[in-house]
């Protein structure tokens, strides 16, 4: 099997789009289109809390200051609207349809952040053929300038579905637990991404951690068997501790960083995304530059 990575034409959107001029004093400078910085995250196994890292990390960029969109990516099982009390009117679905645009179905999520909803039990949306992904893509392009983060809640597993968004995305944040399933997972979602679309860099949260330890234990384990059988860097990025808190937001519909500010679990989300703004990883270096090369994933 040919394990290189495909290599795409592909010119990136701030190589593509017209530079824009505007006057200083008397001379005149340039001013590239501004993107956001696109952030997939994603797992092998499913249950292992990653719309709720979404959803937190979102309400806590929205705190720091950070205009934020959230993209629920799990197409065919959405339900980060619901698990934040939202009762959108209307989906993804209906702008793969043409019936909506993007600006139409966005909705307003809590602290002021944006939420793009997913369809739920519609099964033709877990497959988007290419001529949809370029549908969403060129709707998108045109919507996220105003943005300064866009996070994207991506199914579990490695459907086409999840490569697509994870290989177009700035960085890869990868949630395991420290379940052993949850570990093997992780791999194997890192080595597929890796072996068969050359991504070499991936970001690891240890969500449901009883200790620190045993967050920087999960951590030690992949690295251990990346370093070993993958050509690849991963970054450890910190840990969500066990938290009842999270569960009683999870009740209540909202987000334990609204609920309960105060809470360990929200401050370790603050901590994670205060890693992630601090990232060197620049917008835009990848991100929607590549999403007009979806043929490769068909």
């Amino acid at each position: 099997m040919d394990t290189k990575a495909p290599t795409h034409n592909v010119i990136h959107l701030n190589e593509r789009k017209a530079l824009k001029t505007e006057p200083i004093g008397a001379n005149r400078g340039i001013v590239v289109d501004r993107f956001p910085k696109i952030i997939s995250i994603t797992s092998g196994k499913g249950g292992v809390g990653k719309t709720n890292i979404v959803a937190n990390l979102g309400y806590t960029f929205r705190r720091f200051g950070k205009k934020v969109l959230i993209f629920d990516a799990d197409l065919g099982l959405g339900n980060l609207d619901v698990l934040l009390g939202l009762t959108p009117r209307f989906n993804l679905s209906h702008v793969i349809r043409g019936e909506k645009q993007i600006a139409d179905v966005v909705v307003d999520g809590p602290g002021g952040m944006k939420i793009l909803p997913a369809a739920s039990g519609i099964q033709d949306l877990t497959a988007l053929t290419q001529q949809e992904r370029y549908l969403v893509f060129s709707q998108l392009e045109a919507y996220i300038h105003d943005f300064d983060i866009m996070l994207i809640d991506t199914a579990a597993g490695i459907s086409s579905n999840v490569l697509y968004f994870n290989i177009n995305s700035d960085e890869i944040l990868v949630v395991a637990t420290p379940e052993p399933t949850s570990i093997t997972d992780a791999y194997a979602m890192m080595k597929v991404l890796s072996v068969k679309y050359g991504t070499d860099h991936f970001k690891l949260v240890v969500n449901s951690a009883a200790t620190p330890q045993e967050a920087e234990d999960v951590f030690r384990q992949l690295n251990l068997v990346t370093d070993r059988f993958l050509d690849i860097s991963m970054e450890y990025y910190g840990y969500i501790l066990l938290d009842e808190n999270i569960k009683k937001g999870v009740r209540q519909q909202k987000a334990v960083t609204q609920m309960a500010p105060m809470a360990k679990a929200s401050q370790n989300f603050g901590a994670l995304a205060r890693k992630i703004t601090s990232s060197s990883v620049p917008a835009r270096r990848n991100g929607m530059a590549g999403w007009r090369s979806s043929e490769m994933m068909d």
